[in-house]
């Protein structure tokens, strides 16, 4: 056998064995996009609404003299619908304060540390929450105005702090 034969020998098996894959691996797809196919493709009213929903405009052109009184009550709804109650202080401590305070990062006593917390909570709690709310620059660390998280209210930072000194008493 010439070395020519035997290699275009070798090199069609090779070819016809990577054939063979493809079309295995092509037919595997399509008998699972026919099994999947079916949940995105669903032509009820329910998926339309919700298809529409997704894909309606960010705005409206609103022309003069239209009535806008009735975008205006839902936006008051949606506002007086908003929960009003504060979130609970392992709640806000969770979101935003662990990020310093769980291990003691840019000088944050970390919780449950008695030894770091046993001179600020000796501050007494108001001095402890207008530091939290307002921002504090001490000899060991920085703390951000609301540790940066602007987004809770003053009585959820004041929660927070709450719940942090009974975590380290």
């Amino acid at each position: 056998m010439k070395p020519d034969q035997k290699f275009f020998d070798i090199f069609s098996i090779v070819i016809g064995v990577l054939v063979a894959i493809t079309f295995g691996i092509y037919i595997l797809a399509d008998s699972m996009s026919e099994k999947t196919q079916g949940v995105y493709t669903k032509e009820t009213e329910e998926y339309r609404s919700q298809m529409a929903e997704r894909i309606k405009p960010v705005g409206e052109v609103n022309l003069p003299g239209a009535d806008l009184s009735a975008p205006v009550a839902e936006a008051a709804a949606a506002v007086a619908a908003a929960p009003a109650e504060p979130k609970s202080g392992d709640v806000v401590y969770n979101g935003i304060c662990a990020a310093c305070h769980a291990t003691g990062i840019a000088g944050a006593p970390a919780i449950g540390n008695k030894d770091a917390w046993a001179p600020r909570i000796a501050q007494g709690s108001d001095v402890l929450h207008q530091h939290a709310i307002n921002g504090f620059q001490g000899s060991t660390g920085f703390m951000p105005p609301k540790g940066g998280g602007v987004a809770f209210s003053d009585q959820e930072v004041m929660n927070a702090v709450d719940y942090m000194v009974g975590q380290s008493k």
